[in-house]
């Protein structure tokens, strides 16, 4: 297994603790390219970044282990047995279920309450969207392709009548947390697979994922673009998504640019 600490504003790892603060671990998957670094599940990120958001404002110190399921360590398997991460553990308490994990981060974690605020249009807007984009993989067509546009637009037009960087304002909030991720897997995957791209026309979210890829609490929890592809070709399992190059031979990329035609402010 391999572990990283973080409780400082930039992300770094430091060693110097507060003990006033309780620590949280977060047990996510690892890549099944290398068995150590990041790997490509979805609601991994999406905690690990509810819970940076906290460690940056000093409520908690978070450590982040990533388990290699394809070889699980013998104390992983002693003690989850077979369960996937995510796994939160505080104070020796360990949660298992996905539902479960946010409830907890919400009631329990010092600081989460914030984090979990209730817009309904907001949850609306963004339900579904990785279902339309496993369609899209899975499928293929133009009528699957036309429905995740759909959905990006509709999520377009929402960013534009609300003020600030993100979904609901100008802080971060679980929804963001929930929503990038997924525009990453689409951004990297859906071109690979299936040659689709988010248009540049849609520069409300162009925007938004511009200031969220400033972010630590997404650049820190971001899995790389090999093991984003290599985690659908697993899911996959098609020749034709064979690729010519292996990705267990490149070094890591992380696409976080933004399109030379997109018109975004600020950059």
């Amino acid at each position: 297994m391999s572990e990283e600490n973080f409780d400082a504003v930039d992300g770094n790892v430091n060693d110097n603790e507060s003990p006033d603060i309780p620590e949280i671990e977060l047990i996510i998957r690892a890549s099944t390219i290398d068995g150590r670094r990041k790997g490509a599940c979805l609601f991994c990120q999406e905690y690990f970044m509810d819970l940076y958001l906290l460690a940056e404002l000093k409520t908690i110190s978070l450590k982040v282990t990533t388990v290699d399921m394809l070889k699980p360590p013998p104390d992983f398997r002693s003690n989850f047995d077979s369960t996937p991460p995510p796994i939160l553990i505080d104070n020796g308490q360990a949660i298992l279920d996905n539902e479960k994990i946010e409830r907890y981060i919400m009631k329990n974690v010092p600081g989460g309450y914030n984090l979990f605020i209730q817009d309904k249009e907001t949850a609306k807007v963004i339900e579904n969207l990785f279902s339309k984009f496993k369609l899209v993989l899975t499928r293929g067509g133009d009528p699957t392709k036309r429905a995740l546009l759909n959905q990006l637009s509709n999520i377009n037009a929402h960013l534009s009548t609300r003020p600030g960087r993100f979904l609901t304002g100008d802080t971060m909030c679980c929804f963001d947390c929930e929503l990038m991720p997924r525009l990453q897997h689409i951004r990297v995957a859906g071109k690979y697979f299936s040659e689709f791209e988010i248009p540049v026309g849609l520069t409300n979210l162009w925007q938004y994922m511009y200031h969220m890829y400033q972010l630590d609490a997404f650049t820190q929890s971001c899995p790389a673009d090999q093991d984003i592809i290599n985690h659908y070709k697993l899911q996959l399992q098609q020749p034709g998504h064979r690729s010519k190059k292996r990705e267990e031979l490149e070094t890591p990329t992380y696409t976080t640019s933004m399109p030379s035609n997109a018109n975004i402010g600020g950059h």
